[in-house]
């Protein structure tokens, strides 16, 4: 059980940003001085503003109802600062600026815990919307996951970090080329629109921006015997991206052993010593569909 909160001195503190969910929360451990390595790593990833004046902020946030905090009864203490959801505090100023449209409506919650096939057929029918959003650039995989695997967009527009964008977009053989970037390409054709720079946000981030649009498929031109192996024959493949495909294959797919991996690359019509990160969707269909061909003998 947590200790009741109690007033800690304006003292230099460590402190860690993790997203878990719609919250931030802060943890600040009361153990580390100015002098030692980790708090000078510390200092160079905050910038230049002081311990004092960062204490100031965070009793300035809990007076103001922005921050809540625990105190945990540990050796050394931690302290948990949750930032209380700011989307709410938004809700009356909405209500006055924009709730007088009929064409508008806002649903408060978190779109990970969301039944987004449900609510769009609740909302529109047996029409394809578009879903347009900016997302936070810490939970983008999730919630483009979200909206991707749900199939019920006719496109999606999101503005993210440019890396992220540019590995959606990236083609085989590239660096930005991914698990991610055939996960997305499986569901959607992305396009880059154009990039959003840091002084066009206040404050600045410390990154560019982009804005991608993905136009969902409508029919796939790749013919997939079970889509769980494709993309478990993906993910292997990029788990050893700089090593041969048989040996991301052989330990993604433990059951076909090296040998069994060779065959089946063999068997795909690929050269021995091919990469996973040079090949496209068509060719990851052709491996999956070769072990799904497999497994169903050995079953046999």
């Amino acid at each position: 059980m947590a200790a009741a909160a109690k007033e800690l001195p304006a003292c230099p503190v460590e402190t860690t940003l993790t997203l878990i969910s719609d919250k931030w929360k802060v943890l600040i451990l009361r153990d580390l001085m100015p002098g030692t390595k980790r708090f000078g790593e510390l200092k160079k990833s905050i910038g230049s503003v002081s311990q004092k004046v960062l204490t100031a902020q965070l009793r300035e946030m809990e007076r103001s109802g922005l921050l809540t905090r625990t105190v945990y009864p540990e050796v050394p203490p931690r302290v948990e600062y949750t930032l209380t959801d700011l989307g709410y505090s938004l809700k009356p100023i909405l209500d006055v600026t924009v709730g007088n449209f009929s064409n508008l409506e806002i649903l408060w919650g978190d779109v990970l815990k969301q039944d987004i096939p449900a609510l769009v057929k609740e909302k529109f029918g047996a029409l394809r919307p578009m879903a347009c959003a900016n997302l936070p650039y810490y939970i983008t995989s999730p919630i483009l996951t979200a909206l991707l695997e749900a199939e019920c967009f006719q496109s999606v527009t999101v503005m993210v970090q440019k890396e992220v964008a540019q590995r959606i977009a990236a083609k085989p053989g590239t660096p930005d080329y991914s698990a991610f970037t055939v996960f997305c390409q499986y569901y959607a054709e992305p396009e880059l629109l154009f990039d959003v720079p840091a002084h066009c946000f206040l404050p600045q981030p410390k990154v560019t921006s982009a804005v991608i649009t993905l136009r969902t498929r409508q029919k796939r031109p790749w013919e997939i015997a079970d889509e769980a192996v494709f993309f478990r024959a993906v993910r292997a493949s990029f788990a050893m991206r700089r090593k041969k495909l048989a040996n991301g294959l052989s330990s993604g797919f433990p059951e076909l052993g090296k040998a069994g991996a060779e065959a089946v690359i063999a068997a795909a019509g690929f050269d021995a010593n091919v990469r996973g990160e040079t090949l496209g969707i068509p060719e990851f269909a052709r491996i999956a569909n070769e072990i799904v061909r497999r497994k169903e003998e050995n079953r046999a």
